[in-house]
């Protein structure tokens, strides 16, 4: 059952108080409803929808109202994004509310209209969401539950949440969702996981859906559901950490990888942030990208890979790992970066003396910005030295030898040793130093 809204006190976003009076356009109500329609809204939610002259929603929202809401009822029109400027900009001087699934402001429309009118201009009423009917329903506590939305996000973004004994809640795009993620969660080694399905929460046709996705028994029920997994591995799945420096065989690779340790080092010089962006020049197979976007899911990132058939490989490896969102652009730097976003960080796995590559990274890098260049020859190793010499930062050699067989007996492997540079770009840039000026002595 909803419960009461208690009624929104005047303020600007008021009806009474208009967001912006010099031109008369109206606040937007957004009303959020579930499955059990007008039975399920509060009265303050109810007057919003009476009071309308217009009312936006989804055909099958505007069908749950009464006949006693006599506004105009739209439709959404597909796609929906673009549309939304144009059709609140129509119904700017009328009285508009906007219908919407459960909790307009989590995975709602409601981030779309504060982003087109602004905040100010919002009125939100807000009815339960899916997610929280199911935790009730489930018996889950809703601060320890993962929420994964598919809803117009590609299904291997799932494959980032597999941990064992995770429990998530998956927003489902349709009625083929459940057996998709079904079909996912067994080819990525979790098919012993529990699904249970519920279909139209806090509606008359509520109902649930129960199975292993490894013999996931149902066919395709109502539109409207929503997946709860209890996460289960198979023996043998691969471990998914979400700490940098998986093993080497997590990727597809042709040999151009950067290896599980000096990766692991790689992005703790990196150091990636909530929302940040990478630009990893040099993408190989796309590792230090790829786990970059696996350190938090606001994560942003692009690979940079002149090769075609290496670029293929890294969009598969970042589906597989549970980051289809990567952005690859297949070219040759530094040309291929005229155009990219403005990093917050930048890593040069490869090309490091193609003319004007350092010095298109660093002058692209913000204030703040870090930049992280591995090489293994004494040409990128001598640039690095005088980058290192006129900026400062850290430069380190990392070697790394493994424990092999000889003969009957067991010794070291060294691997080849990497030069590792890494910088944070300064507010101001300093006056280059000389080494003369340095007391350094002279041959």
């Amino acid at each position: 059952m909803a419960t009461a809204t208690p009624p929104v006190p005047p303020g600007p976003t008021d009806p009474a108080n208009p967001a912006d009076p010099a031109n008369g356009d109206q606040p937007v109500t957004v009303v959020g409803i579930g499955a059990d329609g007008w039975a399920g809204l509060a009265e303050p939610a109810r007057a919003a929808l009476r009071a309308a002259d217009t009312v936006i929603g989804g055909p099958r929202q505007l069908d749950l109202l009464p006949a006693e809401v006599t506004a105009v009822r739209l439709p959404w029109p597909s796609p929906l994004r673009p549309a939304v400027p144009g059709l609140l900009a129509e119904h700017s001087k009328r009285r508009l509310t906007v219908l919407a699934s459960g909790d307009p402001m989590f995975y709602g429309i409601g981030r779309a209209l504060a982003e087109t009118v602004g905040p100010e201009r919002l009125r939100v009423l807000p009815h339960p969401s899916s997610v929280s009917h199911a935790c009730a329903r489930l018996g889950w506590p809703l601060e320890d539950t993962e929420v994964v939305s598919l809803v117009g996000r590609p299904l291997d973004s799932l494959g980032l949440a597999l941990h064992p004994g995770r429990r998530l809640l998956v927003l489902s795009a349709d009625a083929g969702t459940p057996a998709a993620v079904a079909a996912l969660l067994t080819e990525r080694g979790y098919g012993p996981s529990r699904l249970r399905v519920l279909e139209q929460l806090g509606g008359p046709q509520e109902r649930q859906l129960d199975g292993r996705a490894e013999d996931w028994p149902h066919q395709p029920g109502a539109a409207l559901n929503l997946i709860a997994v209890e996460c289960a591995p198979a023996p043998g799945a691969p471990r998914g950490s979400l700490v940098p420096g998986l093993p080497d065989d997590s990727y597809e690779s042709d040999g151009q990888l950067t290896k599980r340790h000096v990766r692991a080092a790689t992005l703790a010089s990196l150091a990636p942030l909530p929302g940040e962006l990478l630009w990893d020049v040099g993408g190989g197979s796309g590792s230090i990208a790829i786990e970059w976007l696996r350190a938090h899911r606001s994560c942003r990132a692009v690979s940079v890979e002149r090769d075609p058939v290496r670029a293929e490989r890294i969009a598969r490896n970042a589906a597989v790992l549970g980051v289809p969102g990567l952005r690859v652009v297949t070219g040759r730097a530094p040309e291929a970066l005229d155009q990219l976003p403005t990093p917050d960080a930048v890593f040069i796995g490869g090309g490091l003396t193609a003319p004007g590559l350092l010095e298109t990274c660093w002058n692209a890098l913000p204030p703040g910005g870090r930049l992280v260049a591995n090489t293994v020859t004494l040409e990128s190793e001598a640039l690095l030295t005088e980058w290192y010499r006129r900026h400062g930062g850290e430069l380190l050699r990392l070697a790394v030898a493994h424990a092999v067989p000889v003969g009957s007996f067991t010794g070291w492997r060294q691997a080849m040793p990497v030069t590792h540079w890494s910088v944070v770009k300064p507010a101001t840039e300093q006056p280059e130093t000389h080494p003369e000026k340095q007391g350094e002595p002279t041959p």
